[in-house]
């Protein structure tokens, strides 16, 4: 259906290493349509993608034509268990910082084989988490803490859509209602699945996804979709 560019996020699977803000994500996308030509395209954000996607629109506008953002939210810490949540992940990031190789491969061993018993994950996303820098993960929980787009999303000023997870057990389904309903013109579509179903049951996802894709491309001019791979970890 679309020509799809698929990069692993900074600290993210394969993705480049380095200080992770939200920010460097959208410049590290922008940098990577600017080298391959491919802009301005339609952007996908699922989950953090959300915040990175968006960035992207407000920091380099030149480049996206559209949005798709898909089980995320305006911002992540509302409630007081959310931002302790977080905060407690920020705050490994020295400790993590000053572990061995070896500990860490076996940290991201363990959370793998946790995760494929409770979350029924293929092995494909297993092995691309097992990628993951532990320290990039902590610094994206701090990032999260303090991302809030309430003020600027109704500036949004090119045709988008979101895609809600509508048994969603991470981002809570009203908060991405919210989204949809701040962004000017927001086409909106559903999925009967939890935070995962784009990688636990993604032929129950793609369909609103392609639907929201063909809404958003109906009312832009472009041929091209940069798409971050789906993140079941993130937020």
């Amino acid at each position: 259906h679309f020509q799809v560019i698929s990069p692993d996020l900074r600290g993210h699977g394969r993705g480049v290493r380095g200080p992770f803000s939200l920010e460097a994500c959208a410049d590290d996308i922008a940098a990577l349509l600017t080298a391959l030509g491919t802009g301005p395209a339609i952007v996908v954000g699922y989950s953090m993608g959300g915040p990175v996607a968006t960035l992207l629109w407000r920091r380099h506008p030149h480049l996206v034509a559209g949005m798709v953002l898909c089980a995320t939210a305006p911002y992540f810490a509302a409630t007081r268990l959310e931002q302790l949540g977080l905060a407690a992940i920020a705050s490994c990031r020295e400790p993590a910082r000053r572990l061995p190789a070896s500990a860490l491969r076996t940290m991201r061993a363990l959370t793998g084989l946790g995760r494929a018993r409770l979350g029924g994950l293929p092995q494909a996303v297993l092995d691309v988490v097992g990628r993951h820098d532990t320290v990039a993960i902590c610094q994206a929980a701090r990032a999260l803490l303090s991302y809030r787009a309430e003020s600027w999303l109704g500036s949004v000023s090119i045709p988008s859509a979101v895609v809600i997870t509508t048994r969603d057990h991470v981002v809570p389904v009203p908060r991405q209602r919210r989204l949809a309903q701040a962004i000017p013109r927001c086409g909106l579509f559903e999925v009967d699945g939890d935070h995962a179903v784009c990688a636990v049951s993604p032929k129950r996802f793609l369909p609103a996804l392609l639907a929201a894709l063909d809404n958003v491309k109906g009312r832009s001019v472009t041929s091209s979709v940069c798409a971050r791979d789906p993140e079941p970890l993130a937020a």
